[in-house]
């Protein structure tokens, strides 16, 4: 099963939601769009499951051009982010609704409402009603009613987002194993780039309403082709600044610099952006951190067993983020240290260069 999409685009009383993207997404792995919130995502589900219509472009499953199809004749499936479940329903006819409307027989309903309650462990649960049911075991249902139907393509919006930490840790994990084999393209949005590299598979960045890059997950977090997919793909927020090249040198500001190695050492004289992400700055020196920035600490933040620290350094704000409990000071004027040869290298305009 493949869902291509060929120059679409979508606009909003003269305002471009979409703008013109192509895209060709497969079964055997999950398919993520990630992006912050408003770049674009759900207005690109809403346009292949065929819930809103397209400016321009076309929508093919499997070579069938289904752009002017109902969502009903596509044969898809939807799971929200919020529980979108029938009220008046127990949870076996929440999970059978969409086999029925399509007219199956019921031994079959009964089979593979069983089968996808057993794969979410929904089973002692068949009998009750939504709000009888916690908000796992609704999202649950909504999963189960999407494998029951055995769709051509199933959209995932967020589906984890309304869900505590612990229910997002066990389903995230899951998920990949519950359409597996299935024969759908499963398309997942999320603005979280670890929930991107933990779900694997292709991804798509989306920001402004285009899709800047799109690949195999881990590569293109390894080597973003400009500077809009590295900021999309970074949390805490990538850090940016323009330095000088100069000869073998790089200068940040009039106290940093650092040299430069390989093709960084080959480019240019001139200006440049620079961008690392904040786990490539730590508090500590060690023998890759070797570049000494000095800035003042604004915020700080502890996460489990992760600090985080911005800080203020001249015209710059910037994020470590490091392994550990670190005694920061609010106020404080302290040394960090980057690893140069974590850094990307863009052009003024955002384009990569090394």
């Amino acid at each position: 099963m493949t869902l291509e999409l060929k120059d679409v685009t979508k606009s909003v009383d003269g305002v471009t939601h979409i703008k013109q993207t192509s895209l060709t997404l497969e079964a055997g792995h999950f398919n993520v769009l990630l992006g912050q919130t408003g770049a674009g995502k759900t207005s690109l589900i809403k346009m292949m499951a065929g819930l809103d219509p397209i400016a321009g472009g076309q929508i093919f499953m499997d070579g069938q051009d289904v752009t002017k199809l109902s969502t009903q004749k596509r044969n898809i499936s939807l799971v929200h982010q919020f529980f979108v479940n029938y009220p008046h329903m127990t949870v076996f006819d929440n999970i059978a609704s969409p086999l029925k409307v399509a007219g199956m027989v019921k031994s079959e309903i009964q089979g593979r409402v069983e089968e996808a309650a057993d794969i979410l462990q929904l089973r002692p649960m068949l009998n009750r009603r939504p709000q009888e049911l916690s908000g796992g075991q609704q999202q649950r249902t909504a999963l189960a009613r999407a494998i029951a139907k055995e769709s051509r393509a199933v959209f995932l919006d967020e589906p984890l987002a309304n869900l505590d930490y612990k229910l997002r840790e066990e389903l995230r994990e899951q998920l990949p194993e519950l359409f597996a084999g299935r024969g759908a393209v499963v398309v997942y949005a999320t603005s979280e780039p670890e929930e991107a590299l933990l779900l694997g598979g292709y991804t798509a960045l989306m920001d402004d309403g285009c899709v800047t890059q799109f690949g195999p997950t881990a590569e293109i977090y390894r080597n973003p082709h400009n500077l809009a997919s590295a900021q999309v793909f970074s949390s805490p927020p990538i850090n940016a600044a323009t330095i000088t090249k100069q000869g073998a040198r790089a200068t940040l500001d009039a106290t940093t610099s650092w040299p430069l190695t390989g093709d960084t050492a080959n480019l240019q004289d001139g200006q440049y952006i620079i961008a690392i992400r904040p786990n490539h700055i730590s508090p500590n020196p060690t023998e890759q951190t070797s570049v000494t920035l000095t800035g003042t600490v604004l915020v700080t933040e502890l996460s489990g067993s992760e600090s985080s620290a911005h800080f203020e350094m001249g015209d710059h704000t910037w994020v470590s983020l490091a392994h550990g409990t670190h005694p920061y000071k609010i106020g404080e004027a302290r040394n960090f240290y980057m690893d140069p040869s974590a850094c990307f290298y863009f052009t003024p305009d955002g384009s990569l260069v090394a």
